[in-house]
């Protein structure tokens, strides 16, 4: 167990629910605390890549599903679809913005390519990209079975607060465990409709219904987890409290320091009267031997 998911006994181990998102972090009074919802609804974009990761998410499918739908071709379809994929990323790049939604677009893109070329199969385009959210489907619902839900895995380090959720933030754990349930589910209900499509209709019938469910499930899971967040108690920022903890190190190590220079100080100054004291030599008017008489 690490200093950032052990129990604790401070205000955020046991959040009142009714203080709500609004509650001042430690040291910050109400007026100047900020807005829970807003502080949800900005981690979930920056997670989620928001409306821009969403366009780059849809529009390589959109242009595959459109060019075959004109003129039958498998290898213009996914040479376009590609295409379209890596200059999403390149203006990322150009523009030095996150670029991990548009290459995870990029690797989708490509790994339904190479499938769909293998096979000669234009729907397999889209088999790689199903299987990954039957597997997410699975990994959202099985973590929250254990206790680490995956939400809570992703949002921590947005949230600066990590794993402290699992073991100081309870009201926290329940949101997170909450909203991927939802994810799961969600993705499970799409998963069921897309597969059989995948054995039974046409690859235009497949791949408009797989654009269609693109974003509308997508975005009742993140509404839900806006939801269940933003009810929930404030995170608890372990980053915040790590740099406090090495600033009272520091502090403390500072003051050993000077203790110790102090204490160097007067040592050298006694040592400095005793060697004097020794070496001065005695008054004239008395003899040698300290005045004791000789025999």
């Amino acid at each position: 167990m690490t200093s950032y998911d052990r129990p604790t006994t401070d205000a955020h181990a046991h959040p009142d629910s009714s203080a709500g998102p609004s509650s001042a972090p430690p040291g910050q009074g109400a007026e100047e605390a900020p807005d829970g919802r807003q502080v949800t609804e900005a981690a979930l974009f920056e997670a989620f890549g928001g409306v821009r990761g969403m366009v780059e998410t849809v529009v390589p499918g959109l242009l595959f599903v459109t060019i075959f739908t004109i003129n039958k071709d498998l290898h213009v379809s996914a040479i376009a679809a590609l295409a379209v994929s890596l200059v999403l990323a390149a203006v990322r790049l150009v523009r030095k913005d996150t670029v991990k939604h548009a290459f995870s677009g990029v690797f989708g893109v490509a790994f339904g390519v190479v499938f769909a070329m293998m096979t000669g199969n234009a729907k397999d385009f889209y088999l790689p990209g199903m299987l990954y959210t039957l597997g997410l489907a699975v990994a959202y619902i099985v973590t929250t079975l254990a206790g680490v839900p995956l939400i809570g895995l992703m949002l921590g380090p947005v949230f600066k607060e990590n794993l402290s959720w699992r073991t100081r933030n309870p009201g926290r754990k329940t949101a997170y465990a909450k909203a991927s349930w939802a994810w799961g589910l969600i993705l499970l209900a799409k998963c069921a409709i897309l597969f059989p499509l995948y054995w039974w209709a046409d690859t235009t019938q497949l791949g408009w219904i797989l654009i269609a469910l693109k974003i509308p499930p997508f975005l009742l899971a993140v509404y839900l987890t806006w939801i269940f967040l933003a009810k929930a108690p404030p995170p608890i920022d372990v980053f915040a409290e790590m740099e406090a903890k090495e600033k009272a190190e520091e502090e403390a190590e500072e003051q050993r320091r000077t203790e110790r220079e102090t204490l160097d100080g007067v040592a050298d100054d006694l040592g400095r009267d005793l060697v004097q004291e020794i070496t001065a030599e005695p008054p004239a008017d008395r003899p040698p031997g300290g005045g004791r008489h000789r025999r």
